[in-house]
């Protein structure tokens, strides 16, 4: 299969995980209200995120997070205005589960289940911890410095979205480390997942 035809299969998928982002953050969440009109919830849009670097690589699997996530906050009044920072939030968190998944450990290249299975774990926690830390620290400058928000607000608003991110990352952890090694397998006898590298090899 030639690279064109590769980069349009994986911008497909991509907009299916996408889609998944979206779905999963709109209808699935269950939004916690804050005080000054705002609100966080708990959801799993991350997963997809994550499965998605996992999966396509990291540039696919964080802008299948950054689309998907950032059309559902456009689309909700409560959070329409943390659009952008959830934009660049959620492309980070797919090119480092992309970068540790695919650069680091080259999973791609294993046959070891084993391997596989530890390595995506590892890159899932990565992305997903950067997003605990990352999230309300952004969300506290964002809210103070481009919202105009009082600072003690958003110092409140930065710790509650402390603790549900956390708990969202748990969850996503745990559902992608299920999803996708279930899925990996199958995709790729099928045909329908395009290795990073063509080259596979049985890890150490």
């Amino acid at each position: 299969m030639n690279q064109k035809n590769t980069t349009v299969i994986k911008l497909a998928q991509t907009a299916l995980l996408a889609t998944l982002c979206y779905v999963s953050f709109t209808f699935l969440q269950i939004k916690i209200p804050l005080p000054g009109g705002d609100a966080t919830s708990l959801h799993i849009g991350n997963a997809f995120c994550v499965l998605g670097a996992l999966l396509l690589g990291g540039w696919y699997g964080g802008l299948a997070g950054a689309v998907g996530m950032s059309i559902a906050d456009i689309m909700d009044p409560v959070y329409i205005t943390g659009a952008p920072k959830t934009f660049v939030l959620k492309l980070c968190i797919g090119l480092i589960t992309g970068l540790v998944a695919h650069h680091i450990a080259k999973i791609d290249e294993s046959g070891d289940k084993k391997y596989i299975a530890k390595w995506s774990l590892i890159a899932s926690v990565c992305g997903l911890g950067f997003n605990v830390v990352a999230d309300p620290v952004a969300g506290y400058f964002y809210n103070q410095f481009i919202l105009g928000q009082p600072q003690e607000l958003a110092g409140i608003l930065a710790k509650w979205s402390t603790a549900a991110t956390f708990v969202n990352a748990v969850v996503s952890v745990v559902l992608v480390g299920i999803i996708y090694n279930a899925l990996r397998p199958v995709l790729l006898r099928s045909g329908i997942l395009i290795p990073n590298k063509s080259k596979r090899h049985k890890a150490a």
